[in-house]
């Protein structure tokens, strides 16, 4: 069993248990086998970011309702301790990191200033938080873990990345006996750009793969946004232009315990056979 949790009786936390773990393991190696086998080399992002690194991806103009800071205590005027299992604005110092809403920023900040292969891939895993208005046991968290394959390079590179991961997740999901629908999504990272903006009316730039209206994984398109705000170039000289795949891995855990009816080892021994491992 799990154990949710959270401030104020809100169950906006989840601690896994052992039968649940060994699921979310099995989800998560299953989808970084397919990044590895597909030439993506891994990297370990931090679970925080200094708020001026996020800034740079208008996560706060784009995304204030979702965003968390955090700050550390402010112990000038002495010792202190929570009052109604809170810290008052005053005990706290300024909030100079920001806890992250998506896995990928942490490829982009990794390759910041440098130079890319025009057929660069990598794959990471993170904590990431969001600040939702509800919260829904594993289908919606205030704390998940996002399992992402990213594509930096050429454009023809990371669409052909999404295509081919677009497959692999219809393939899977048949399966495993999932009725999955693609459905297309807003991404509000070009809105404060009007050409973007207008890009993005035309051609759909985010899919998610829906289970009724859980989205459990998504492919999306960046064109060179993320190439050009952290100056990351092409062997010509021109910026990268990205793309990623994203697994909600908790969802993911919801779908399958439902599918299942709670029997645990069951999932897995699905997820097993629909990985065609044993």
């Amino acid at each position: 069993m799990n154990r949710l949790t959270g401030s104020e009786g809100a169950p906006a936390l989840a601690i896994l248990g052992p039968d649940t773990t060994r699921l979310l393991k099995e989800l998560d190696q299953l989808f970084t086998a397919w990044g590895l086998a597909s030439g993506a080399e891994e990297i370990s992002p931090p679970p925080l970011y200094p708020v001026a690194d996020l800034e740079k991806f208008d996560v706060y103009t784009n995304f204030p309702h979702l965003a968390w800071v955090a700050g550390s205590l402010d112990l000038s005027a002495g010792q202190i301790k929570p009052v109604d299992a809170r810290f008052g604005p005053a005990e706290i110092k300024e909030a100079r990191y920001g806890l992250p809403h998506a896995t990928c920023y942490g490829a982009y900040l990794y390759h910041e200033g440098g130079q890319v292969a025009d057929d660069t891939l990598v794959t990471l895993v993170n904590r990431c938080f969001r600040n939702e208005d509800r919260y829904d046991g594993l289908r919606r968290l205030a704390s998940f873990q996002m399992r992402e394959i990213v594509a930096l390079g050429t454009y023809e590179h990371t669409q052909q990345v999404l295509a081919d991961f677009t497959g692999r997740i219809q393939s899977f999901a048949e399966a495993l006996g999932l009725n999955l629908t693609k459905a297309p999504a807003s991404d509000p990272f070009f809105q404060n750009d009007g050409a973007r903006a207008l890009m993005q009316k035309l051609s759909p730039v985010k899919y998610e793969f829906q289970y009724g209206d859980l989205a459990i994984a998504s492919v999306n398109t960046h064109r060179n946004f993320f190439g050009e705000r952290c100056s990351i170039r092409l062997g010509d000289g021109a910026h990268a232009f990205t793309s990623c795949v994203a697994f909600g891995l908790e969802r993911w855990l919801a779908v399958l315990t439902e599918q299942h009816e709670g029997d645990l080892p069951a999932a897995l021994a699905a997820v097993r056979a629909a990985a065609g491992t044993r």
